[in-house]
């Protein structure tokens, strides 16, 4: 979770210095999607708050959670000025002034460098799900679905081949610690299991075609194991965001019960994804003779 800061951002965030306007990263970014503290990862700004001040630098006319930042009354350069800390972090944002629009008729004026922006087609894939509520007016161009099918390895390798998949993530989801480490999930006790974000384009490919390649590369009978892997972190499971995709998802389990097929297949809401660490993602393009549980040499043609 934690990022590595720049020489600049060290100077910036740790030190209080000051970027010029105009010259930095976010002074214009219109894009929707959360500005969050570059080192702890918490969510500060939200682009749906954010407005042209005309002065250079991000402006917001609110923070996301007004409790992660502290105040300290600032003389330097011979004014009188409020700086913007985090509390948690003591890095420095930039400074907050009275003459913002209304509601709240403030501006907190920020440092780009003190800021690291997650796009809204990130979100999910960074692990802030929670704030997708946020966007919900916003249209993305990509339907997603979190799936659990054994070692996360293999999965992610065979659906980045899929014709429509658009992006994939390793990580860990439906349980209840936060930001789990690999070591923490491979206890068992996190309740998470090892899964891949799905983002695909529901025009080549519909959400139909995307379980029909799930339940062809796993064993969805076999209670929390696949392959060489034992453990509830291997589970068969379908975290959902969309609700739109319940009916396509039942569907698919009531046609292997007719097939006499017995799914143990977990299904509920996402509630949560949080990334692998960074040598997880692409694991098997790194490592391609990396232990695989599943057949990569064979595709599912459909049915």
């Amino acid at each position: 979770m934690k990022r590595k800061l720049s020489q600049w951002q060290r100077k910036v965030f740790y030190e209080g210095a000051t970027e010029p306007p105009f010259q930095n990263e976010y002074w214009d970014n219109k894009h929707p999607g959360i500005y969050v503290d570059p080192v702890s990862g918490e969510v500060l700004f939200s682009s749906l708050d954010k407005f042209d001040s005309g002065t250079g630098w991000p402006s917001f006319s609110k923070p996301v959670h007004p409790e992660l930042l502290e105040y300290v009354e600032d003389f330097s350069y011979g004014m009188h000025r409020v700086e913007v800390r985090t509390k948690h972090t003591k890095g420095h944002l930039g400074h907050v002034f009275d003459d913002g629009p209304e509601p709240t008729g403030m501006r907190f004026c920020i440092n780009s460098a003190s800021l690291h922006f997650i796009p809204l087609e990130d979100m999910v894939a960074e692990g802030y799900m929670e704030y997708l509520s946020l966007f919900s007016h916003v249209k993305l161009p990509f339907e997603q679905i979190i799936l659990a099918a054994g070692c996360f390895w293999g999965v992610e390798a065979y659906f980045k081949r899929v014709k429509g998949v658009v992006g994939t993530k390793v990580g860990y989801s439906g349980g209840d610690v936060m930001w789990p480490t690999y070591d923490d999930v491979c206890t068992g006790e996190t309740g998470h299991a090892e899964s891949v974000l799905v983002k695909f384009d529901p025009t080549v490919l519909p959400v139909e075609k995307v379980l029909g390649h799930f339940f062809f590369i796993h064993d969805p009978e076999s209670l929390n194991r696949q392959g060489n892997d034992v453990g509830t972190q291997y589970r068969s499971a379908i975290f959902y965001l969309d609700e739109k995709h319940v009916p396509a998802i039942e569907k698919a389990l009531e046609k292997l019960r007719n097939q006499g097929k017995h799914p143990v297949t977990q299904v509920e809401k996402a509630k949560n994804f949080y990334p692998a660490e960074e040598y997880h993602q692409d694991y098997l393009t790194k490592n391609p003779g990396g232990y695989c549980h599943v057949n990569l040499s064979r595709m599912w043609e459909g049915d």
